[in-house]
């Protein structure tokens, strides 16, 4: 397809519209004032609004919104509650315990419960007043390259107007050159432009191998009489049930305003159990006795999923290539013994600011010169946070009693325990063969009882209530390589786990009449871009791509 595309050029270029993406433009913005130099900075997100792909827990810790914004507050910063204490619950299958302590980096009190969809809304009308270009909609497709291969350049975005055999229709539109002298990657966790640059300059070679978690989140509408009411604590967490102590995972309920709650379920792909179902396991969470009791005569208004990168420091990549910076999300940044990462992406976008003010003061965008971001973030507060935390990945995913000695091993010593640089293996080798006797395996939808529609909804009702909207007759933005592989060896050996582990019902097994053919099917529509295929695939089989730009889910409160 030779269609002439548009070129545009900017100074910098930040790829994401999430937290990491806003706040870096926005101290980058602050900076050039101050030096008097002219910058013309643009984000693009492939959401079709700034905020309808961003889902968090969330707590936020402030310190790297005091530092980017000292007057937040009285700028009507979305904040929904502050945490007045925490809870720490173990979970039995009937029954839950408090603990008496709540480890450090666990304790919220004084810190803010927020939507990170509203959040980051807010920090892009900030930017925007600053000079700001923002283009929602815009998918990051294709990474530029110079001729010589060795600098970004910038990012070439989506065509549009594609049929389902990649032709151009009659509305085509094609994909915009977007250049830059620095590019900023933070699309977030396993961003499918970060594994082709990854590919190119091996940044995360010598490195531990990425990690991840995913999270499954509702924002509840609670009666006016609710739990939070009468309770003094409104940041909650459990561990235990349904998962167990051998899977890393656990819940989460805050209160937010206006009666609601935010609610979520959160395991780590390091799971071993093939016939696990992660949206099933979320439901066991919601009817525990603790949290039904919580959410009580609630009705769900909103629904999302996302992967967490938690590997933590040792599985940060290089952070710098010629004309290319990476944060956030992209860059494994996030502080997961305390659950929290969008303090954490924010630094991380403020310092690269940093390093780019420099850069443009020496009119070089180097990889030599941007090594200064590698330089920041190892004198900086950012790392000595996610130092601590070095090692939790790789305890959690031991089993028994050698999880916890690690743990505590690591909680005393500041994150090293008793092997500093723990091994971790990569979520996608350790699931266990299905046994030989396993019957056909249950589909969460199986059991209707489980679900009244209201406060327990299934996974395509859950769909529904992320606003997810998909353009049918497109390319399928969710490649799998090898249909055979998938029939055959892959539904033998683990019965097709991806029916499983997506949260959003868009892998289907269909048989003929006497059962004796079997296929994949997919229904790309219900995507909700959390990226846990492509993760947890047993083959590497499974590609996820870029659908439009502004396509996917429509967060608005998560």
């Amino acid at each position: 397809m030779n269609e002439k595309r548009e070129q545009i050029d900017f100074d910098v270029l930040f790829v994401g519209g999430g937290p990491a993406s806003l706040a870096g433009a926005i101290k980058l913005m602050q900076l050039s004032k101050q030096k008097g130099i002219n910058l013309e900075v643009a984000i693009i997100e492939k959401g079709a609004e700034i905020g309808s792909h961003a889902l968090s827990g969330a707590v936020l810790n402030p310190v790297a919104l005091k530092e980017l914004i000292p007057d937040f507050l009285e700028r009507g910063c979305p904040i929904e509650t502050t945490v007045r204490e925490d809870e720490f619950y173990f979970l039995t299958e009937s029954r839950y315990y408090r603990l008496p302590y709540t480890p450090r980096y666990m304790r919220n009190k004084g810190f803010y419960i927020i939507s990170l969809s509203r959040l980051t809304r807010w920090l892009a009308e900030i930017a925007e007043e600053l000079g700001v270009n923002i283009f929602p909609g815009f998918a990051g497709k294709e990474v530029l390259y110079s001729l010589n291969n060795e600098s970004i350049i910038g990012i070439r975005t989506g065509d549009k107007g594609l049929d389902k055999e990649g032709k151009p229709k009659s509305n085509f539109e094609p994909g915009i050159d977007i250049l830059a002298k620095v590019t900023v990657f933070g699309e977030g966790s396993k961003g499918s432009l970060m594994r082709n640059i990854a590919e190119k300059f091996d940044i995360f070679s010598g490195k531990m191998p990425q990690v991840f978690e995913t999270g499954i989140k509702e924002v509840i509408q609670l009666p006016e009489n609710n739990y939070f009411k009468t309770s003094k604590g409104n940041d909650i967490h459990t561990f235990g049930y349904p998962l167990g102590i051998n899977t890393p995972g656990g819940g989460f309920i805050y209160e937010m305003e206006d009666n609601k709650a935010s609610l979520g379920f959160i395991a780590g792909l390091s799971y071993q159990e093939t016939m696990l179902d992660l949206y099933e396991e979320f439901i066991k969470f919601k009817r525990h006795p603790l949290v039904s009791k919580i959410i009580q005569n609630g009705k769900v208004i909103e629904q999302g999923a996302r992967t967490v990168s938690t590997g933590g420091y040792y599985t940060i990549p290089r952070l710098a290539v010629n004309g290319g910076l990476f944060i956030g999300g992209s860059a494994s940044m996030q502080n997961t013994p305390g659950l929290k990462g969008i303090h954490v992406s924010m630094k991380s976008g403020m310092l690269a600011a940093e390093t780019i003010i420099k850069a443009c003061e020496k009119n070089s965008f180097t990889q030599e010169t941007l090594d200064n971001y590698h330089e920041l973030f190892e004198k900086s507060r950012l790392k000595e946070e996610l130092y601590e935390g070095r090692n939790f990945s790789q305890a959690m995913s031991k089993k028994g009693l050698t999880k916890f000695i690690h743990l505590g091993a690591q909680y005393f010593t500041k994150g090293r325990g008793i092997c500093d640089k723990m091994p971790v293996e990569e979520d996608y080798k350790t699931f266990r063969p299905v046994k030989a006797d396993t019957k056909d395996f249950k589909r969460v939808d199986s059991d209707k009882k489980l679900f009244d529609g209201v406060l327990y909804v299934d996974k395509l009702t859950g769909v529904y209530l992320s606003k997810t909207m998909h353009r049918e007759d497109q390319p399928c933005h969710i490649l799998i390589h090898d249909q055979n592989l998938c029939m055959n060896e892959c539904y033998i050996t683990y019965q097709c786990p991806c029916i499983r582990f997506c949260p959003g019902n868009v892998y289907e097994i269909e048989t003929n009449e006497n059962g004796s053919q079997r296929r994949l099917k997919l229904n790309p529509s219900n995507c909700l871009h959390c990226k846990t295929c492509e993760i947890k695939d047993p083959y590497k089989n499974i590609t996820w791509t870029c659908p439009e730009g502004g396509e996917g889910p429509g967060y608005t409160i998560l």
